[in-house]
Protein backbone atom coordinates (compact mmCIF):
# COMPACT_ATOMS: atom_id res chain seq x y z
CA UNK A 1 0.00 0.00 0.00
CA UNK A 2 1.40 3.38 -1.04
CA UNK A 3 1.17 6.48 1.14
CA UNK A 4 -0.90 9.31 -0.36
CA UNK A 5 0.37 12.76 0.57
CA UNK A 6 -0.78 16.34 0.13
CA UNK A 7 1.92 18.49 -1.42
CA UNK A 8 -0.03 21.69 -2.02
CA UNK A 9 -3.54 23.15 -1.87
CA UNK A 10 -4.69 26.37 -3.52
CA UNK A 11 -7.97 28.18 -3.77
CA UNK A 12 -9.41 31.36 -5.16
CA UNK A 13 -10.90 33.93 -2.85
CA UNK A 14 -14.61 33.49 -2.17
CA UNK A 15 -16.80 35.78 -4.26
CA UNK A 16 -20.42 36.49 -3.46
CA UNK A 17 -22.47 34.15 -5.58
CA UNK A 18 -24.68 36.72 -7.24
CA UNK A 19 -24.37 39.14 -10.18
CA UNK A 20 -21.81 41.77 -9.30
CA UNK A 21 -19.86 39.47 -7.00
CA UNK A 22 -16.07 39.73 -7.27
CA UNK A 23 -15.80 36.51 -9.34
CA UNK A 24 -19.15 36.61 -11.16
CA UNK A 25 -17.52 37.79 -14.41
CA UNK A 26 -15.30 34.69 -14.47
CA UNK A 27 -16.50 31.66 -16.41
CA UNK A 28 -16.40 28.67 -14.01
CA UNK A 29 -14.25 26.71 -16.48
CA UNK A 30 -11.68 29.51 -16.41
CA UNK A 31 -11.92 29.81 -12.63
CA UNK A 32 -11.09 26.11 -12.26
CA UNK A 33 -8.36 26.40 -14.90
CA UNK A 34 -6.78 29.22 -12.88
CA UNK A 35 -6.27 26.93 -9.89
CA UNK A 36 -4.98 24.07 -12.06
CA UNK A 37 -2.34 26.27 -13.65
CA UNK A 38 -1.37 27.75 -10.29
CA UNK A 39 -0.78 24.38 -8.65
CA UNK A 40 1.49 23.24 -11.49
CA UNK A 41 3.47 26.48 -11.53
CA UNK A 42 3.89 26.60 -7.75
CA UNK A 43 5.40 23.12 -7.76
CA UNK A 44 7.41 23.18 -10.98
CA UNK A 45 5.47 20.37 -12.66
CA UNK A 46 4.55 19.71 -16.26
CA UNK A 47 0.96 18.80 -17.00
CA UNK A 48 2.07 15.53 -18.60
CA UNK A 49 3.19 14.34 -15.16
CA UNK A 50 -0.42 14.40 -13.91
CA UNK A 51 -2.23 11.06 -14.18
CA UNK A 52 -5.73 12.44 -13.68
CA UNK A 53 -7.71 15.52 -12.66
CA UNK A 54 -10.81 14.94 -10.52
CA UNK A 55 -13.04 17.93 -9.84
CA UNK A 56 -16.26 18.27 -7.89
CA UNK A 57 -19.15 20.35 -9.18
CA UNK A 58 -22.78 20.21 -8.03
CA UNK A 59 -24.79 22.14 -10.63
CA UNK A 60 -23.53 20.44 -13.78
CA UNK A 61 -25.57 22.41 -16.29
CA UNK A 62 -25.16 25.58 -18.34
CA UNK A 63 -21.62 26.95 -17.99
CA UNK A 64 -20.75 23.97 -15.75
CA UNK A 65 -21.94 21.22 -18.09
CA UNK A 66 -20.02 18.86 -20.38
CA UNK A 67 -17.58 17.47 -17.79
CA UNK A 68 -16.25 20.79 -16.50
CA UNK A 69 -13.08 19.08 -15.23
CA UNK A 70 -12.03 18.18 -18.78
CA UNK A 71 -12.96 21.65 -20.01
CA UNK A 72 -10.84 23.20 -17.26
CA UNK A 73 -7.86 20.99 -18.13
CA UNK A 74 -8.02 22.20 -21.73
CA UNK A 75 -8.59 25.82 -20.71
CA UNK A 76 -5.56 25.62 -18.39
CA UNK A 77 -3.37 24.68 -21.35
CA UNK A 78 -2.65 21.19 -20.05
CA UNK A 79 -1.45 18.62 -22.53
CA UNK A 80 -4.39 17.01 -24.30
CA UNK A 81 -3.27 13.62 -22.96
CA UNK A 82 -4.30 14.56 -19.39
CA UNK A 83 -7.72 13.06 -18.56
CA UNK A 84 -10.26 14.54 -16.19
CA UNK A 85 -13.62 13.71 -14.66
CA UNK A 86 -16.31 15.59 -12.74
CA UNK A 87 -18.14 14.10 -9.77
CA UNK A 88 -21.15 15.11 -7.70
CA UNK A 89 -21.51 14.15 -4.08
CA UNK A 90 -23.33 17.39 -3.42
CA UNK A 91 -21.51 19.65 -0.95
CA UNK A 92 -18.83 17.00 -0.40
CA UNK A 93 -17.94 16.73 -4.10
CA UNK A 94 -14.36 17.98 -3.90
CA UNK A 95 -13.75 16.18 -0.62
CA UNK A 96 -14.82 13.03 -2.43
CA UNK A 97 -12.53 14.00 -5.31
CA UNK A 98 -9.64 14.09 -2.85
CA UNK A 99 -10.71 10.69 -1.49
CA UNK A 100 -10.78 9.16 -4.95
CA UNK A 101 -7.38 10.68 -5.77
CA UNK A 102 -5.74 9.48 -2.56
CA UNK A 103 -7.31 6.03 -2.74
CA UNK A 104 -6.15 5.63 -6.36
CA UNK A 105 -2.62 6.54 -5.30
CA UNK A 106 -2.71 4.17 -2.33
CA UNK A 107 -3.83 1.37 -4.65
CA UNK A 108 -1.02 2.07 -7.10
CA UNK A 109 -3.29 3.21 -9.95
CA UNK A 110 -1.94 6.80 -9.88
CA UNK A 111 1.28 8.60 -9.03
CA UNK A 112 0.07 12.22 -9.24
CA UNK A 113 -3.49 13.55 -9.21
CA UNK A 114 -5.00 17.00 -8.92
CA UNK A 115 -8.27 16.93 -6.98
CA UNK A 116 -10.46 19.96 -6.49
CA UNK A 117 -13.72 21.60 -7.36
CA UNK A 118 -15.50 24.63 -8.71
CA UNK A 119 -18.87 26.31 -8.39
CA UNK A 120 -20.08 29.59 -9.84
CA UNK A 121 -23.33 30.11 -7.99
CA UNK A 122 -23.76 33.54 -9.58
CA UNK A 123 -23.75 32.11 -13.12
CA UNK A 124 -25.27 28.67 -12.43
CA UNK A 125 -27.71 29.05 -9.53
CA UNK A 126 -27.92 26.22 -7.04
CA UNK A 127 -30.72 23.88 -8.08
CA UNK A 128 -30.68 24.86 -11.74
CA UNK A 129 -29.43 21.41 -12.74
CA UNK A 130 -32.64 19.79 -11.54
CA UNK A 131 -35.17 22.59 -12.05
CA UNK A 132 -37.12 20.52 -14.61
CA UNK A 133 -36.76 17.20 -12.78
CA UNK A 134 -39.91 15.22 -12.10
CA UNK A 135 -40.38 13.40 -8.78
CA UNK A 136 -39.74 9.67 -8.57
CA UNK A 137 -42.86 7.64 -7.75
CA UNK A 138 -40.72 5.14 -5.84
CA UNK A 139 -39.19 7.81 -3.61
CA UNK A 140 -42.61 9.39 -3.12
CA UNK A 141 -43.87 5.98 -2.05
CA UNK A 142 -41.05 5.52 0.43
CA UNK A 143 -41.40 9.04 1.88
CA UNK A 144 -45.11 9.81 1.48
CA UNK A 145 -44.98 12.98 3.58
CA UNK A 146 -42.22 14.32 1.36
CA UNK A 147 -38.60 15.30 1.89
CA UNK A 148 -37.64 18.92 2.50
CA UNK A 149 -34.97 21.37 1.44
CA UNK A 150 -31.74 21.78 3.38
CA UNK A 151 -32.89 24.90 5.18
CA UNK A 152 -35.82 23.04 6.68
CA UNK A 153 -33.48 20.17 7.59
CA UNK A 154 -31.34 22.71 9.45
CA UNK A 155 -34.45 23.84 11.32
CA UNK A 156 -35.20 20.23 12.29
CA UNK A 157 -31.64 19.79 13.58
CA UNK A 158 -31.87 22.97 15.67
CA UNK A 159 -35.09 21.69 17.19
CA UNK A 160 -33.78 18.18 17.91
CA UNK A 161 -30.58 19.41 19.59
CA UNK A 162 -32.24 22.27 21.45
CA UNK A 163 -30.38 25.04 19.63
CA UNK A 164 -31.95 28.47 20.00
CA UNK A 165 -31.83 31.39 17.59
CA UNK A 166 -29.40 33.05 20.01
CA UNK A 167 -27.12 29.97 19.88
CA UNK A 168 -27.09 30.03 16.08
CA UNK A 169 -26.45 33.75 15.78
CA UNK A 170 -23.69 33.72 18.41
CA UNK A 171 -21.94 30.89 16.59
CA UNK A 172 -22.25 32.72 13.26
CA UNK A 173 -20.86 35.98 14.62
CA UNK A 174 -17.90 34.05 16.01
CA UNK A 175 -17.29 32.42 12.61
CA UNK A 176 -16.94 35.87 11.02
CA UNK A 177 -14.72 37.08 13.87
CA UNK A 178 -12.41 34.07 13.54
CA UNK A 179 -12.21 34.38 9.75
CA UNK A 180 -11.50 38.11 9.92
CA UNK A 181 -8.78 37.53 12.51
CA UNK A 182 -7.24 34.77 10.38
CA UNK A 183 -7.11 37.09 7.37
CA UNK A 184 -5.53 39.86 9.48
CA UNK A 185 -2.88 37.41 10.70
CA UNK A 186 -2.09 36.21 7.16
CA UNK A 187 -3.27 32.65 7.84
CA UNK A 188 -4.65 32.14 4.34
CA UNK A 189 -1.64 33.53 2.48
CA UNK A 190 -0.23 30.09 1.69
CA UNK A 191 -3.37 28.93 -0.10
CA UNK A 192 -5.35 31.85 -1.57
CA UNK A 193 -4.33 32.99 -5.05
CA UNK A 194 -5.58 36.35 -6.31
CA UNK A 195 -7.91 36.28 -9.31
CA UNK A 196 -7.75 39.62 -11.07
CA UNK A 197 -8.66 42.25 -8.49
CA UNK A 198 -10.13 39.66 -6.10
CA UNK A 199 -7.59 38.93 -3.38
CA UNK A 200 -9.61 38.25 -0.22
CA UNK A 201 -12.84 36.47 0.69
CA UNK A 202 -15.68 38.82 -0.16
CA UNK A 203 -18.01 36.88 2.13
CA UNK A 204 -16.26 37.70 5.43
CA UNK A 205 -17.99 40.48 7.38
CA UNK A 206 -15.66 41.59 10.22
CA UNK A 207 -18.27 43.80 11.87
CA UNK A 208 -20.84 41.06 12.30
CA UNK A 209 -22.50 41.07 15.73
CA UNK A 210 -25.16 38.98 17.40
CA UNK A 211 -27.35 42.08 17.52
CA UNK A 212 -27.12 42.63 13.76
CA UNK A 213 -27.80 38.97 13.03
CA UNK A 214 -30.76 39.04 15.40
CA UNK A 215 -32.51 41.55 13.15
CA UNK A 216 -32.55 39.27 10.11
CA UNK A 217 -35.77 37.47 9.17
CA UNK A 218 -36.12 33.70 9.06
CA UNK A 219 -36.48 32.37 5.51
CA UNK A 220 -37.75 28.79 5.43
CA UNK A 221 -41.06 28.89 7.33
CA UNK A 222 -44.27 28.46 5.36
CA UNK A 223 -47.76 27.86 6.71
CA UNK A 224 -47.70 24.33 5.30
CA UNK A 225 -44.34 23.51 6.92
CA UNK A 226 -45.36 25.11 10.21
CA UNK A 227 -48.40 22.84 10.29
CA UNK A 228 -46.31 19.78 9.44
CA UNK A 229 -43.56 20.59 11.97
CA UNK A 230 -45.32 22.42 14.83
CA UNK A 231 -42.39 21.83 17.20
CA UNK A 232 -39.90 23.78 15.05
CA UNK A 233 -38.94 27.27 16.24
CA UNK A 234 -37.96 28.63 12.79
CA UNK A 235 -34.58 30.21 13.47
CA UNK A 236 -32.60 29.87 10.21
CA UNK A 237 -31.74 33.19 8.56
CA UNK A 238 -29.29 34.32 5.86
CA UNK A 239 -26.97 35.30 8.71
CA UNK A 240 -26.65 31.84 10.26
CA UNK A 241 -26.43 30.09 6.88
CA UNK A 242 -23.52 29.86 4.47
CA UNK A 243 -23.77 32.42 1.64
CA UNK A 244 -24.04 31.63 -2.06
CA UNK A 245 -20.45 31.69 -3.29
CA UNK A 246 -18.23 31.57 -6.38
CA UNK A 247 -14.85 29.83 -5.96
CA UNK A 248 -12.50 27.10 -7.13
CA UNK A 249 -9.93 25.02 -5.26
CA UNK A 250 -7.35 22.35 -6.05
CA UNK A 251 -5.06 19.96 -4.16
CA UNK A 252 -1.89 18.33 -5.46
CA UNK A 253 -1.93 14.74 -4.21
CA UNK A 254 0.72 12.13 -4.97
CA UNK A 255 2.51 9.10 -3.61
CA UNK A 256 5.17 9.81 -1.03
CA UNK A 257 7.68 8.02 -3.26
CA UNK A 258 6.90 10.33 -6.17
CA UNK A 259 7.14 13.43 -3.98
CA UNK A 260 10.59 12.34 -2.83
CA UNK A 261 11.64 11.57 -6.38
CA UNK A 262 10.58 15.05 -7.52
CA UNK A 263 12.15 16.80 -4.54
CA UNK A 264 8.79 18.05 -3.29
CA UNK A 265 7.97 18.24 0.42
CA UNK A 266 4.80 16.47 1.53
CA UNK A 267 2.79 18.59 3.96
CA UNK A 268 0.40 15.93 5.22
CA UNK A 269 -0.70 12.37 4.54
CA UNK A 270 -4.14 10.87 4.27
CA UNK A 271 -4.71 8.77 7.37
CA UNK A 272 -8.34 7.55 7.18
CA UNK A 273 -11.50 7.91 5.11
CA UNK A 274 -15.23 7.39 5.64
CA UNK A 275 -18.41 8.06 3.73
CA UNK A 276 -21.92 7.38 5.03
CA UNK A 277 -25.57 7.72 4.20
CA UNK A 278 -28.01 9.08 6.77
CA UNK A 279 -31.63 10.17 7.20
CA UNK A 280 -32.56 12.17 4.04
CA UNK A 281 -35.20 14.16 5.93
CA UNK A 282 -32.77 15.45 8.55
CA UNK A 283 -30.25 15.37 5.68
CA UNK A 284 -27.45 17.37 7.33
CA UNK A 285 -26.73 15.09 10.30
CA UNK A 286 -24.40 12.83 8.28
CA UNK A 287 -21.18 14.25 9.82
CA UNK A 288 -22.14 12.59 13.13
CA UNK A 289 -22.19 8.95 11.92
CA UNK A 290 -19.31 9.73 9.53
CA UNK A 291 -17.20 10.86 12.49
CA UNK A 292 -18.12 7.80 14.53
CA UNK A 293 -17.10 5.59 11.61
CA UNK A 294 -13.80 7.28 10.85
CA UNK A 295 -12.73 7.35 14.49
CA UNK A 296 -13.45 3.64 14.71
CA UNK A 297 -11.52 2.93 11.53
CA UNK A 298 -8.57 5.14 12.44
CA UNK A 299 -8.18 3.90 16.00
CA UNK A 300 -8.01 7.53 17.15
CA UNK A 301 -10.13 9.36 19.69
CA UNK A 302 -11.48 12.86 19.23
CA UNK A 303 -9.11 14.06 21.97
CA UNK A 304 -6.20 13.15 19.67
CA UNK A 305 -7.54 15.37 16.87
CA UNK A 306 -6.02 18.86 16.94
CA UNK A 307 -8.60 20.57 14.72
CA UNK A 308 -12.01 19.74 13.32
CA UNK A 309 -13.26 21.30 10.09
CA UNK A 310 -17.01 20.66 10.15
CA UNK A 311 -18.58 22.49 7.24
CA UNK A 312 -20.88 25.32 8.25
CA UNK A 313 -23.63 24.83 5.71
CA UNK A 314 -25.94 26.12 8.45
CA UNK A 315 -25.01 26.92 12.04
CA UNK A 316 -26.95 23.96 13.53
CA UNK A 317 -24.73 21.47 11.67
CA UNK A 318 -21.42 22.07 13.52
CA UNK A 319 -23.24 22.92 16.76
CA UNK A 320 -25.19 19.63 16.80
CA UNK A 321 -21.98 17.77 15.87
CA UNK A 322 -20.09 19.45 18.72
CA UNK A 323 -22.80 18.58 21.24
CA UNK A 324 -22.89 14.98 20.07
CA UNK A 325 -19.14 14.57 20.66
CA UNK A 326 -18.67 17.07 23.49
CA UNK A 327 -16.05 18.60 21.22
CA UNK A 328 -13.67 21.41 22.20
CA UNK A 329 -15.16 24.58 20.63
CA UNK A 330 -11.70 26.10 20.27
CA UNK A 331 -10.71 23.31 17.85
CA UNK A 332 -13.91 23.58 15.79
CA UNK A 333 -13.36 25.63 12.62
CA UNK A 334 -10.69 27.69 14.39
CA UNK A 335 -10.16 30.07 11.45
CA UNK A 336 -13.85 30.46 10.74
CA UNK A 337 -16.06 28.37 8.52
CA UNK A 338 -18.38 28.54 5.55
CA UNK A 339 -20.76 31.02 7.21
CA UNK A 340 -17.93 33.55 6.83
CA UNK A 341 -15.58 32.01 4.25
CA UNK A 342 -18.31 31.01 1.81
CA UNK A 343 -19.63 27.73 0.50
CA UNK A 344 -19.04 27.32 -3.23
CA UNK A 345 -20.52 23.86 -2.95
CA UNK A 346 -18.40 21.98 -5.51
CA UNK A 347 -15.18 23.60 -4.27
CA UNK A 348 -15.73 23.54 -0.51
CA UNK A 349 -14.19 20.14 0.24
CA UNK A 350 -10.70 21.04 -0.93
CA UNK A 351 -11.11 24.53 0.54
CA UNK A 352 -11.58 22.94 3.96
CA UNK A 353 -8.66 20.60 3.29
CA UNK A 354 -6.33 23.51 2.55
CA UNK A 355 -7.42 25.35 5.68
CA UNK A 356 -6.90 22.25 7.80
CA UNK A 357 -3.38 21.61 6.46
CA UNK A 358 -2.39 25.25 7.00
CA UNK A 359 -3.82 25.29 10.53
CA UNK A 360 -1.94 22.15 11.57
CA UNK A 361 1.28 23.64 10.18
CA UNK A 362 0.73 26.96 11.95
CA UNK A 363 0.00 25.35 15.33
CA UNK A 364 2.21 22.25 15.20
CA UNK A 365 -0.83 19.99 15.40
CA UNK A 366 -0.62 16.41 14.20
CA UNK A 367 -4.10 15.19 13.26
CA UNK A 368 -6.98 17.01 11.59
CA UNK A 369 -10.54 15.86 10.92
CA UNK A 370 -12.66 17.17 8.08
CA UNK A 371 -16.33 16.30 7.61
CA UNK A 372 -19.06 17.66 5.39
CA UNK A 373 -22.84 17.27 5.31
CA UNK A 374 -24.24 16.55 1.86
CA UNK A 375 -27.56 16.78 0.07
CA UNK A 376 -29.68 13.65 0.20
CA UNK A 377 -28.42 12.72 3.65
CA UNK A 378 -24.74 11.77 3.23
CA UNK A 379 -21.36 12.81 4.62
CA UNK A 380 -17.67 12.34 3.98
CA UNK A 381 -15.01 12.33 6.70
CA UNK A 382 -11.25 12.56 6.30
CA UNK A 383 -8.41 12.42 8.81
CA UNK A 384 -5.05 13.80 7.77
CA UNK A 385 -1.72 13.71 9.58
CA UNK A 386 0.72 16.59 9.30
CA UNK A 387 4.20 15.56 8.20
Amino acid sequence: MHTAVIVDVVRTPAGRGKPGGSLSSWHPIDLAAFTLRAILERNGLESTQVDDVILGCVSQTGDQAMNIARQAVLAAGFDESVPATTIDRQCGSSQQAAHFAAQGIMAGAYDIVIAGGVESMSRVPLGSAWVDATPSPLIAGRYPEGLVNQGVSAELIAQRWGLSRADLDAYSAESHARAARAWEEGRFASQVISVGDAATDETVRPGTTVEKLGGLPTVFRTDELAERFPEVGWAITPGNSSPLTDAASAALIMSEEMANRLGLTPRARFHSFAVVGDDPLMMLTGPIPATHRILQRSGLTLDQIDAYEVNEAFAPVPLAWAREFDADPARLNPWGGAIALGHAVGASGTRLLGTLVAYLEATGGRYGLQTMCEGGGMANATIIERL
